[in-house]
């Protein structure tokens, strides 16, 4: 993947590649940041929807769908990635919630009709579009006035091209430095759960993801959205609990120093 042609041809094209090896990493729950941060955080901050039509953005091969569906939400999802979509898809054969799965753009969203959901949510997925304004105007269609749009992403302001935790001399972390901010060129980034165990033993293909990014500035994010005819309820920089940063060094670093995502509500106006 080279960094000069990023693009959803490219998006989609990765997370095809990855799809076997995500997928069975995910579902055997070695995502640790979503398994002990940042998805209660999530559910804690997004509104009830019990009984109302949903989208999921960015779905990819469904877990966080399936916990919304599992929330009483009427649950449809679509994601860029074919291969993503088939694992979804499987396992909603395997494990029935009622959740429609589409192949498709998020900045587009061809398949749904104006003002066909109450709500759309997006976990970690808005970050990776080459064309946020284009998915803010996309999902301000398809929501009914009064509609939520609920998301979470990289904190942007923190999650920089250029970053690195600062220790001391016995390895403490004391602070993170970031840097090239205003540097929105996209690139491939590579990496792996690190925490993923030593023991465990995977059916798929054992190399890096592969991820374009797409950096933003965080008033870049706001813009977008008000500029679509949003208007921004609620933003939130979760913390990990106190528990688990006494529990994990690597949480309470997050814990001490900076949020490492960002939340944010708006109403369809």
């Amino acid at each position: 993947m080279t960094d000069d042609i990023l693009n959803e041809a490219a998006v989609a094209a990765a997370w095809d590649r990855d799809a076997a090896l995500w997928t069975e990493e995910v579902r055997a729950g070695f995502d640790f940041y979503r398994e002990l941060y940042t998805l209660s955080a999530f559910l804690d901050f997004m509104p009830s929807i019990a009984g109302q039509q949903v989208i999921d953005l960015g779905c990819g091969e469904g877990t966080n769908t399936r916990r919304f569906a599992q929330r009483g939400g009427m649950m449809t999802g679509i994601d860029l990635s074919r291969e993503m979509i088939q694992r979804a898809r499987q396992k909603e054969a395997e494990e029935p919630l009622g959740i429609a799965y589409e192949v498709g753009s998020f900045n587009e969203l061809s398949p749904f009709a104006d003002e066909q959901f109450d709500c759309a949510l997006s976990t970690m997925a808005l970050m990776d579009s080459p064309n946020f304004p284009s998915a803010m105007r996309a999902a301000c269609r398809v929501l009914k006035p009064g509609g939520i749009l609920c998301f979470s992403i990289l904190h942007p302001c923190f999650i920089t091209p250029a970053l690195q935790w600062l220790t001391n001399e016995e390895g403490a972390y004391q602070g993170l430095l970031v840097g090239r901010y205003f540097e929105e060129a996209p690139f491939a980034e590579r990496w792996r759960f690190g925490r993923r165990p030593a023991t465990a033993k995977l059916v798929a293909y054992d190399e890096p993801f592969e991820v374009p990014r797409f950096p933003r500035t965080l008033s870049g994010y706001v813009n977008a959205i008000t500029e679509t005819g949003f208007r921004i309820v609620k933003m939130e920089e979760p913390r990990p609990s106190e528990k688990l940063a006494r529990e994990h060094a690597w949480l309470n670093r997050w814990y001490q120093h900076a949020p490492l995502v960002l939340f944010i509500s708006a109403v369809k106006a």
